[in-house]
C-alpha cells in the first residue's frame, strides 16, 4: 500500500496528509487581510519566535568557528557549480571551520557534503516553505525554522564570513544583507566572497558602474565583496580576517 502523503516541516514537528495548513507561519504573520481577530494573537506569536531564537542559540553556540555558505537550491549535482561547493565545504572543513548551509539541495547539499566527507562539521538551517524541501543528507546537525528573520540571525551569529556561490533571489537576499551589514559595522570580522567569478562578473559591475557612479554607495563599499574560483582562495581570504579581527 502507498502511503505517500503531502508532507511539511514545522520548525521540529512534521505534519503530513490533512494536517498540512494551506500556509506558512511566515505568511500567517505577515498578512494583514481577513479578520482582525488574529491580532490578538501577536504576543502569543512572540513567545513562539523567542523559543525559536533560545533553540537555534542553544544548538549552535558550541560550534567551532564556522562559515556560511550560499547558493541556488536548484543547482544539479552533475554541474560544475555543485563540485565547487563540494571543493568549498572541503577546504573550509580543512582549514577548520563548520559550514553552514540552508541545508537543501543544490549547492547547500554540495558544501555540507564537501565539509562532511572531509571530516569536519556540516550544519543545515532549514525553513518552512509552502512546498517541502527536506533537509539533505551530508547534514551533522540540522535545525528546522519557522521564520526567516530567525534563521538569518543563526546564519550571521554563529560565523565568521559567508561565501556565496551562483544562486537566485534567496541568494542574492542573503549576499546584500551581509554586504548591508558589514558596511553599517553592524559586524565587524566578516569577509563576504562570491565564488563564480562569471557568474557574479556582471552584477559586480553593475554595482561599480551604477551604484557607485550615481553615488548610492561609496568606493570603499564596492571592496567589501571578494570574487574568485579558487576555493583556497576564499579560505585564505577568511582566516586573514579573522587573524586581523576586523
Amino acid at each position: 500500500m502507498n502511503y505517500s502523503r503531502p508532507e511539511r516541516r514545522q520548525g521540529p514537528s512534521l505534519v503530513r496528509g490533512g494536517l498540512v495548513p494551506e500556509s506558512t507561519h511566515d505568511q500567517r504573520l505577515l498578512d494583514r487581510r481577513g479578520p482582525t481577530g488574529w491580532l490578538h494573537e501577536d504576543p502569543w506569536r512572540v513567545l513562539r519566535i523567542q523559543s525559536e531564537f533560545v533553540e537555534g542559540f542553544g544548538a549552535l553556540a558550541d560550534l567551532p568557528p564556522a562559515v556560511t555558505v550560499f547558493g541556488s537550491a536548484r543547482t544539479g549535482p552533475d554541474t560544475a557549480e555543485y563540485e565547487l561547493g563540494v571543493k568549498v565545504g572541503a577546504a573550509l572543513a580543512k582549514a577548520g571551520y563548520a559550514v553552514i548551509t540552508g541545508g537543501g539541495p543544490g549547492v547547500m547539499e554540495a558544501a555540507n557534503r564537501g565539509a562532511l566527507e572531509a571530516g569536519g562539521v556540516s550544519v543545515g538551517l532549514g525553513i518552512e516553505l509552502p512546498h517541502e524541501q527536506r533537509l539533505n543528507d551530508y547534514v551533522d546537525l540540522g535545525i528546522e525554522f519557522r521564520y526567516f528573520f530567525v534563521r538569518k540571525t543563526m546564519f550571521v551569529k554563529y560565523a565568521s564570513g559567508f561565501v556565496a556561490l551562483p544562486g537566485g533571489f534567496g541568494t542574492l537576499d542573503e549576499l546584500f544583507e551581509a554586504l548591508t551589514l558589514v558596511q553599517t559595522r553592524k559586524v565587524t570580522s566578516f569577509p563576504v566572497i562570491m565564488m563564480g567569478v562569471a557568474f557574479w562578473t556582471p552584477l559586480i559591475d553593475w554595482i561599480r558602474d551604477t551604484l557607485m557612479a550615481s553615488g548610492k554607495i561609496s568606493p570603499q563599499d564596492v571592496e567589501l565583496v571578494s570574487v574568485t574560483d579558487d576555493p583556497d582562495e576564499a579560505v585564505r581570504t577568511i582566516m586573514e580576517a579573522d587573524r586581523r579581527g576586523e
